[in-house]
This record gives structure tokens, sequence and C-alpha cells, in this order.
């Protein structure tokens, strides 16, 4: 059996129709018991307070910004190479998926940034990077709504995705290019002396999950959407032109 079978709609339907409830569910629980286990059960930092538990939504959220851009680019190449429609509508329909990732980072980057640099927002390497990462995913959706034919849509859309991926790389590496900046190095490494306190690491580590799982729940919802409102338009356009 070929991956690529799951290019096909009628194929890619079936499979997702029976993996949409199980990844639904395992991401509520993953959601619930890492948000519970992390804002409740949890110390305070001997130097942030209660506010280092915003870690809880800011990392996980800042990682699936960045890997729901890597996942569209990945959507967008295997459209510009093998004109799959199903990689094209999935790029789509994680955009806004990763729209509100970001902008959940942000938010709660600022949130957690005022106590600790006394002030909501500045121009440091990876905030800045990171905004304008906000900014490429209203211009990719706003991109798909204002070209009315999908294969071209597609087509710029997957360019426009291909620069983007140079500020959703500068968001997940800014702090190693730049030493200067407010920003704290990464909560996760593989060197176990850069990550947070194992307290802190296990729940962080459920967090993540859930919000994996969340952002591949949303990401096959939207994309069953997507290939129905397709399907709705081509009987439409049949049924104009008999």
């Amino acid at each position: 059996m070929s991956i690529w079978e799951y290019a096909n709609p009628t194929r890619f339907m079936q499979t997702s129709g029976k993996l949409l409830p199980l990844v639904s569910v395992l991401s509520f629980a993953c959601l619930i018991v890492g948000l519970v286990w992390g804002f409740f059960f949890t110390p305070d930092d001997y130097r942030q307070g209660s506010t280092v538990k915003i870690i809880y939504l800011h990392v996980p959220s800042a990682l699936m910004a960045i890997n729901a851009w890597m996942m569209m680019l990945v959507a967008s190449l295997i459209w510009l190479v093998r004109r799959h429609h199903v990689s094209a509508l999935a790029a789509k329909a994680a955009a806004p998926v990763g729209l509100a990732m970001t902008l959940i980072a942000l938010i709660t980057g600022a949130i957690w940034g005022e106590p600790m640099w006394g002030t909501y927002w500045a121009w440091d390497p990876r905030l800045t990077s990171f905004l304008i990462l906000f900014l490429f995913y209203l211009g990719y959706m706003a991109l798909w709504a204002a070209i009315e034919n999908p294969d071209t849509a597609a087509d710029l859309t997957s360019i426009l995705c291909l620069v983007g991926s140079v500020f959703a790389l500068l968001s997940r590496y800014a702090v190693n290019f730049w030493n200067q900046g407010l920003h704290q190095g990464a909560s996760l490494s593989l060197d176990k002396e850069e990550n947070v306190a194992d307290v802190f690491y296990f729940p962080l580590l459920v967090s993540i999950a859930g919000f994996v799982l969340l952002f591949l729940a949303l990401v096959l919802l939207r994309t069953r959407s997507e290939i129905r409102l397709r399907r709705a338009s081509a009987l439409i356009s049949r049924e104009r032109l008999s």
C-alpha cells in the first residue's frame, strides 16, 4: 500500500473519518491532563512565581505555530510536484489553525514577558520573526480568498509558503543566530541541562502532545470540509453547464 493512495479524496475521507474521533478524544484527554497538572499541581518558580505556568500554553502553541507552517510547506511541495489536490486543501485547512496558534503564542508570550522584562513587547529577534510569521499566515489566507481559480490559488499560496518558511525557521532558531534579545533560550532541548526542571517538564510534554493532537484533529476536520466544499462547487458548476 502506497502513501499516495491517501491523496485520493475518497480514500482520505474514509480514513480520516475513522481517525478523527480517536484523535479528538486523545487531544481532549491530553489537554485536560496536561493543563490541570501544570496549572494546579506544580509549584511556583523561585524567580518567576506563578507566571511560569503560562509555559503550558505558550510553549505548545509556539511549537505548533512553527510546525503548522512546516506541515503546510510539505503539503505545498507535494502539490507543486505531484499535483495532488488533497495536499493543497490540507495546507489551506492548516493555515487558520496555525494562525490561531501563532496568536496564542504572541499573547501568552506578552503576558509572560511583562513581569519578567517590564514590557509586553520588544523588537527581539524571536518575537519579531514570530510577528512576521503571523503576517505571513494572514497573507496566505488572504491570497487563497482573493483568487477564484483553485489551482492558481494553490500554486501562488504554495510559493508564498516557501518564502514564509524562512521566517518559520527564524522563529525557531533566532536565539541561536543572535545572542542579543530578551527572549530566553529553548525550554526543551536535547541538552538536559537546558531543559526546565522535571516538575515542569513532564506536564509540559503532556500539554504539547495535546496541542499536537488538537492540531491534527482540526486539520483533518477542516480538510474534510474543504473536500466537501470542492465537491459541492463542482456539482454546482456541472448543473450550470447542463
